[in-house]
């Protein structure tokens, strides 16, 4: 895609409005901030479920699986060593808390 830009950065007849979408597009693509947003969101959920003790295990479980999709989406979108590294780990303490689910199921 950045090769695309600057192909048409090249260009005589540069068409601005298009330029300034697929940069936008390329924007979007690398920010992970929804991603983060969502997994906030889940923590709170998930503090929440512990709480309750109606089928906490499943639940969990589900919860555990939609944390696991977030990691995997910054993971795939993002260039950076750290963030890498935070994923990675992310993703162990994700299998240890499923881990421990299959206890209370």
């Amino acid at each position: 895609m950045t090769e695309n830009i600057y192909e048409r950065l090249k260009e005589e007849d540069l068409d601005l409005p298009r330029l300034t979408t697929e940069l936008a597009i390329m924007a979007d693509k690398l920010s992970i901030d929804e991603e983060i947003t969502r997994l906030t969101s889940h923590i709170s959920q998930f503090n929440d479920i512990i709480k309750d003790t109606d089928s906490v295990g499943r639940k969990i479980d589900f919860l555990l699986q939609e944390f696991n999709r977030e990691a995997n989406t910054i993971g795939s979108k993002t260039t950076s060593s750290e963030i890498l590294k935070l994923v990675v780990n992310l993703k162990s303490e994700i299998e240890k808390l499923r881990e421990q689910i299959q206890n209370i199921e």
